[in-house]
């Protein structure tokens, strides 16, 4: 018999390996059946409600009820709320993301911090928080009370607290898009000559266009559906400041099938949202 690495295993020893008495490993469960389970009972929780809310809405009288007045109002009045926090956010929203990624200064971190803190604030504090800033007593009432001008249970103010909940999500889109961009094109547009403005406006800004987009759509998302900052902040005076997640939590106790189409409404505005959050948007654009 010949003995190290190489040797070949004599016929004993082969009839061992294979011999009936032997225990065969046992066959574990594939991923898919560890996971499976799991993967469809989440599914089946996120599908649920919105199955419910599809099957229990009232599809017949939806016209008639999506015709009356305060559906309409609410309508047109949370349309117009969300566009318009959505162009404040991008307008001081997209400067603070440049900063951010582009400029090295002490605490910069912790400003990063508060900037994404309206994301895990609970909205009512946001709501709380805007009323001590901008409210009559606030930080700056005396201010703004001066010039005549009053932001709480106002229009202004369902902007602002729209703004406050939603411009992070601008933000860090914006932020994170700068960081990764290739910063060649920039360099290369400042040895021709360009000024800062200019490689700004002609360079970055297209580089960096479809994020600014997918940012604002997310932006605008949130603003359509912010509830606790609003109704803290703003009140819930139809016409005024009733939007449409308000006027759903109103509707759901006096009517519920207005509730429903207004929920129908914001659902649909989402479906909208996440086809124009496709990939297509978010690849990459040619400088300018």
């Amino acid at each position: 018999m010949t003995s190290g690495a190489g040797a070949s295993l004599t016929p004993q020893a082969t009839d061992s390996l294979t011999s009936p008495d032997r225990p065969r490993p046992r066959r574990r469960p594939s991923l898919l059946v560890v996971l499976g389970a799991p993967a469809a009972i989440a599914l089946a929780f996120l599908l649920l409600p919105l199955i419910g809310l599809l099957v229990r809405a009232p599809w017949r009288g939806l016209p008639q009820l999506l015709a009356d007045p305060s559906v309409r109002q609410a309508l047109r009045l949370s349309l117009m709320s969300a566009t318009l926090a959505t162009v404040f956010s991008l307008m001081v929203g997209v400067p603070l993301a440049w900063v951010l990624a582009r400029r090295r200064f002490p605490g910069r971190r912790l400003v990063r911090a508060l900037v994404l803190l309206p994301l895990v604030l609970p909205p009512v504090v946001g709501g709380v928080g805007m009323l001590y800033a901008f409210g009559r007593r606030g930080v700056l009432g005396p201010a703004l009370g001066a010039v005549g001008i009053s932001l709480p249970f106002s229009t202004a103010g369902v902007v602002l607290a729209e703004a406050f909940v939603a411009m992070p999500f601008l933000v860090i889109t914006v932020e994170g898009a700068l960081a990764g961009s290739d910063q060649r094109y920039e360099e290369a547009a400042a040895t021709l000559g360009a000024s800062d403005w200019t490689t700004f406006r002609r360079i970055t800004l297209p580089l960096i266009g479809p994020s600014v987009a997918a940012g604002a759509v997310l932006c605008f998302a949130r603003a359509l559906g912010e509830f606790g900052a609003t109704i803290t902040f703003a009140g819930n005076l139809p016409g005024t400041t009733q939007t449409m997640p308000l006027a759903v939590y109103v509707a759901l106790e006096t009517n519920p099938e207005a509730a429903l189409a207004l929920a129908l409404v914001l659902l649909a505005v989402s479906i909208l949202i996440l086809v124009a959050l496709r990939e297509r948007w978010l690849r990459p654009a040619q400088p300018a």
